[in-house]
């Protein structure tokens, strides 16, 4: 009885040591989420915010037009930088290609974008299937660059802020947010 009350303390001391060990090799979640918000204020502390979107959805556009928050979290905030032209409105499962150009605001600094990345649609084009999460190759882009085509036509022109959680499904454990620059068109 009395090797297993001993076996039992140094099974528990070995866990707590190991508990110990890894809360100081790392940041928790919780942390990195603030991290995450302070990074987004940081950057959005240099522009406009409107909070809501227009009730018409006739957004102000152009390099100074605002931000506007997307969601109630605050998980993404969209500038429009080109309206697109009416009525050419999105379907449901259409592939739309994109252009993106993508920045991570971790080292966004002064008013000073990082050196960005992203693809050239001709050499590697990106596709999904709006609103089809179902597929693979339209799920792994996340949520929230389908998100402006629920406002705005095809042929329209982003910035987006997008958290984690709604980014690049096998990057959302980093949590780490992007600044998106995207360009939307229907397959030629």
């Amino acid at each position: 009885m009395k090797i297993a009350k001993i076996c039992i303390y140094v099974a528990a001391a070995v866990a707590m040591a190991v508990a110990a060990s890894s809360c100081d090799e790392g940041k928790s979640y919780a942390e990195l989420l603030n991290e995450q918000d302070m990074y987004v204020n940081n950057y959005l502390a240099d522009h406009t915010v409107m909070l809501d979107v227009p009730a018409d959805t006739v957004f102000e556009y152009g390099p100074d037009a605002p931000f506007y928050r997307l969601d109630e979290d605050g998980n993404m905030y969209m500038q429009v930088l080109e309206p697109g032209t009416k009525g050419n409105k999105v379907k449901d499962d259409e592939q739309i290609y994109f252009r993106y150009t993508r920045y991570a605001l971790i080292n966004y600094k002064d008013g000073q974008l990082p050196t960005g990345g992203g693809n050239n649609i001709s050499l590697s084009p990106a596709w999904f299937r709006f609103n089809n999460y179902q597929l693979q190759s339209s799920a792994e882009w996340g949520v929230g660059i389908q998100t402006p085509l629920k406002y705005l036509p095809v042929d329209c022109k982003v910035n987006i802020v997008i958290k984690s959680e709604y980014g690049i499904t096998s990057e959302s454990s980093n949590v780490q947010p992007y600044l998106w620059t995207l360009t939307y068109e229907r397959r030629r």
